[in-house]
């Protein structure tokens, strides 16, 4: 397990332990600023920057992982936070806006961690807001990137999109005059010379113009 990507000894040690207090960190990313909530209470520090204490209003489906390559969504519930998630939810634009759910393990039943993993990063799709007397509840439905191997590329090899991608990069100008150009390559074949003369030429030795 210490070999896989974002898990080092430390993590690879809790995991294999027999008893280990764990807990989730979400960190929705919007324009204007990041929505970051855990699983615990009171907040809690992970790479350096403050989780608000969400317990046990925050809510998250089960995370899928096998040996296809697909993407697996998940969606994230937060129910009964304060007005300022709730105006981000109204106000921002969400989409395709990046999300990331870590793992990690308290340190002794504190509000320290003592180490985090990526368990889950990926983009916003949709949100939904179901607001009752109790509050609102707000749920937030992600896909990973590897999504975009299902959808249609608008894309092609020709100077158009190559503009789009990278503006004045001429490497496509001569696709199209290249598609229908014949070329002998490896064959004999009478070639004229200046003097009237005809004779059999290898086409590899002949110069191309």
């Amino acid at each position: 397990m210490a070999t896989r990507q974002g898990i080092d000894t430390a993590i690879s040690s809790r995991l294999g332990a027999d008893a280990q207090q764990m807990f989730f960190a979400v960190k929705a990313e919007f324009d204007t600023d990041d929505i970051r909530v855990w699983s615990g209470i009171d907040d809690i520090t992970v790479n350096s920057e403050t989780y608000t204490g969400a317990g046990t209003l925050l809510s998250i489906s089960g995370i899928e992982e096998d040996l296809e390559l697909k993407s697996n969504g998940l969606s994230i519930s937060v129910s009964g936070m304060d007005s300022t998630m709730l105006d981000y939810a109204l106000t921002e634009n969400y989409q395709n806006r990046p999300i990331t759910v870590f793992l990690g393990f308290q340190m002794g039943g504190s509000n320290e961690s003592a180490g985090e993993m990526t368990l889950f990063k990926g983009r916003m799709t949709s949100l939904q807001i179901n607001d009752t007397p109790d509050g609102a509840t707000i749920t937030i439905d992600c896909e990973n990137r590897l999504v975009d191997l299902s959808r249609p590329s608008n894309l092609r090899y020709t100077v158009e999109s190559q503009e789009f991608l990278h503006s004045g990069d001429t490497g496509f100008n001569r696709v199209q005059s290249l598609a229908d150009k014949q070329i002998a390559w490896g064959q004999k074949q009478d070639v004229t010379r200046s003097n009237g003369r005809r004779e059999d030429t290898d086409i590899s030795e002949i110069e191309l113009a």
